[in-house]
């Protein structure tokens, strides 16, 4: 049996990039960051390793239901791939169905295995809509992110308050002016 320490390649990673800053690793308020930060990191990125399938599971339902479901103001959470920091905000995601249903909670179930990676908000919308659609196969989908990045906020142009909003449209959202123009409606001003 060795004596030598079980080590984590992330703590090690980490504990490193402390020294870098010109940090002691080994002080008081540091020796345990190493660890936080691994475990911070698994779960802020937990989203590779599932699928919009695996999270929608058996929350499909046989429903002739035909108008827009929406669920809006899911809150987002995510990682910038570019600088690895925080952006958060809201996504508005809504369907029309096509024979079948998915449980309310599973919205922002897909929306999270998307989220829970290193992402540009861009692709996230995507990616999104696309899960939906995999899963239900619906008439249209439409997905709207509002989103604030700390890249932006904390560094570079350091501008506070800009918000960046993307969107995905897919089928009648895209296709049918009337179906598009009521789902921004909805996604933008709430019912009124």
């Amino acid at each position: 049996m060795s004596n030598t320490p079980v080590t984590n390649p992330f703590e090690d990673l980490v504990r490193r990039q402390l020294e870098l800053l010109g940090e002691d690793p080994d002080r008081e308020g540091l020796q345990r960051t190493p660890a936080r930060v691994a475990s911070a990191m698994k779960f802020l990125t937990q989203g590779y390793g599932s699928t919009a399938e695996e999270v929608v599971g058996n929350g499909l339902f046989e429903e002739a239901h035909d108008n827009m479901i929406m669920v809006r103001d899911i809150e987002v959470y995510s990682m910038c791939e570019h600088h690895m920091l925080p952006f958060f905000g809201k996504a508005h995601v809504a369907y029309i169905p096509n024979g079948k249903i998915v449980g309310l909670s599973k919205i922002p179930r897909i929306v999270d295995v998307y989220a829970r990676r290193l992402q540009v908000q861009e692709r996230l919308t995507e990616q999104i809509a696309v899960g939906l659609c995999s899963v239900l196969n619906p008439i249209g989908v439409g997905v709207v992110i509002e989103a604030y990045h700390l890249c932006m906020m904390m560094r570079g142009v350091q501008k506070q308050n800009s918000k960046t909003i993307t969107s995905s449209l897919r089928g009648a959202f895209r296709d049918d002016h009337k179906t598009r123009d009521e789902f921004l409606r909805l996604a933008h001003n709430g019912s009124s």
